[in-house]
């Protein structure tokens, strides 16, 4: 499944998480190593631009952070970043430069690159998110299936057994997901793809492409 890859979803460039990216094929084997490389690279990272709060929760100076805002470590919160009004982060979390975290969205064990979105009561667990992605509101990821059995990754009559009962999804560059939909457990979305509004989506969604229904996945053009 090469379109599943780490170097065929994300530019790299774009995250303090390189390392640990690159230190893998595909994007969920890193879920399990988030917490350790955020203790690991905390303390490395410049004191003249990040303050350490609390336990292991290091904010950039130039970050937005909203009172009433709740972030537990381990949080690294990169420059430039709003956190806003009630946003609930649960730990093993990156948000990148840039980003958006919005009212009462809650992020738990994610990865978001430089200037994501997820900007208005979104569920993002157990995931990474590319350069630019963008969830409308309501947007959610699910990361435990309902008969709780370990996630598999399906494209068509591919497969790979992941190993993971958690696992949310995996979203490329620059992809825009539509208000109120739910990406279920072991989704893959390619980069530069859209999905409409209050879809349902599982499985591999190429790169470049409109999703209507799981029936009708179109190339963009």
């Amino acid at each position: 499944m090469e379109e599943c890859k780490v170097c065929n979803l994300y530019d790299l460039s774009q995250t303090m998480a390189r390392d640990l990216l690159e230190s893998v094929t595909y994007p969920w084997e890193a879920l399990g190593q988030i917490n350790d490389y955020i203790l690991e690279i905390g303390n490395k990272l410049d004191p003249n631009k990040y303050d350490k709060i609390g336990e292991d929760v290091w904010i950039a100076k130039t970050a937005k952070v909203m009172p009433s805002a709740y972030i537990q470590g381990p949080a690294i919160i990169g420059e430039n970043a709003e956190i806003r009004h009630c946003a609930f982060i649960r730990g093993k979390v990156i948000v990148g430069d840039n980003a958006v975290v919005g009212n009462s969205t809650e992020l738990k064990n994610v990865i978001l690159f430089n200037k994501v979105q997820v900007p208005h009561y979104n569920y993002v667990g157990d995931s990474i998110l590319g350069y630019q992605a963008h969830m409308g509101a309501g947007s959610i990821t699910s990361n435990v299936k309902s008969d709780k059995k370990l996630v598999v990754v399906k494209n068509g009559k591919e497969q790979i057994v992941t190993g993971l009962k958690k696992f949310g999804a995996m979203i490329g560059d620059k992809v825009e997901i539509g208000c109120n939909s739910v990406l279920n457990p072991g989704t893959v979305i390619g980069n530069n793809s859209n999905v409409y509004p209050l879809s349902s989506v599982r499985g591999v969604i190429p790169s470049n492409s409109i999703y209507k229904n799981q029936n009708e996945i179109v190339e963009k053009i």
